[in-house]
């Protein structure tokens, strides 16, 4: 009876999956695509053209890149984001020597308490304090910006589709709507409501086009780079890019390194495992038809 049961249920679950694909299926192949102006507009992130170092599988860390990255954003990301998962002695890193991260630690004003009156107050970061907030909280963040709290950017990367690119495409991204593309002019045609509000600004590679931050890099020479780097936008937002997909996965290259090891050991064990399988099963001759 438990059996008969048992396949009752499956080919039920097996009914409602065939008729979800079905359903899904027909949707797909009759339904009109959604006309809006995310669907229309909306761009796919691109990295630069020459692509970052750590991609593909024998990619590494361009340590100078990641400290002109820092350097980005410490003078305008830092202004309006946090590091809240980053500590200073992180640094390390990226290069610096203990002496020099703990002078950058020290540059940083951090949350403290007064030990005379109990009451808060800042100091200066030591190198196990992790980035402060710009913000005392979220109220005083939205306040400040168009009542859009600012994300962290700790993990940025990951928390976006094609994360490095979705950051260099959006830092390089602001223009024109009416300009845009070519299209722009269709665009304000056909969706009159995304004329870009007071106080947003138009960017394709955001999910719904016009997004509360102002454009972050606005000239080139913004920040000048330790290294002579010329610092135009598109390489500033390379940097930072490269920067922030470093806070969100550290360990990323040593994850790659690791992996060929690995993939060597799989195969020396698979060839080990077919050979022992002949040995074993060697003496063992078929049965004749």
């Amino acid at each position: 009876m438990i059996r008969i049961l048992a396949a009752l249920a499956g080919l039920v679950f097996a009914g409602v999956a065939l008729l979800s694909f079905g359903f899904g299926a027909y949707a797909f192949f009759t339904e009109e695509p959604l006309h809006s102006a995310e669907h229309e507009f909306h761009l796919q992130a691109h990295g630069p053209e020459s692509g970052f170092s750590f991609d593909g599988p024998l990619g590494t860390w361009d340590i100078a890149q990641l400290q002109r990255g820092y350097k980005v954003y410490k003078e305008v990301c830092s202004a309006c984001h946090s590091l809240n998962y980053v500590a200073f002695r992180d640094l390390a890193d990226l290069g610096y020597s203990e002496e020099q991260v703990k002078a950058e630690a020290a540059s940083w004003q951090v949350p403290g308490i007064d030990p005379n009156t109990g009451e808060a107050t800042t100091r200066p970061g030591t190198d196990t304090d992790y980035f402060p907030s710009p913000y005392p909280n979220k109220v005083a963040a939205a306040a400040a910006n168009n009542n859009a709290v600012p994300p962290d950017l700790s993990l940025m990367t990951k928390a976006r589709h094609h994360g490095t690119d979705y950051v260099y495409s959006l830092l390089t991204g602001y223009t024109d709507p009416a300009t845009f593309e070519n299209d722009g002019k269709r665009l304000m045609e056909e969706f009159p409501e995304y004329a870009t509000p007071e106080g947003l600004y138009f960017n394709p590679y955001f999910a719904n086009l016009n997004l509360a931050m102002a454009p972050p890099l606005t000239s080139a020479g913004q920040v000048t780079f330790d290294d002579g780097k010329e610092a135009t936008i598109s390489q500033m937002s390379k940097d930072v890019a490269a920067f922030l997909t470093w806070t969100a996965e550290p360990k990323l290259i040593e994850r790659k390194q690791t992996g060929w090891p690995v993939l060597v050991f799989l195969l020396f064990a698979t060839v080990l495992a077919y050979f022992a399988k002949r040995q074993i099963w060697s003496s063992v001759k078929p049965k004749k038809g």
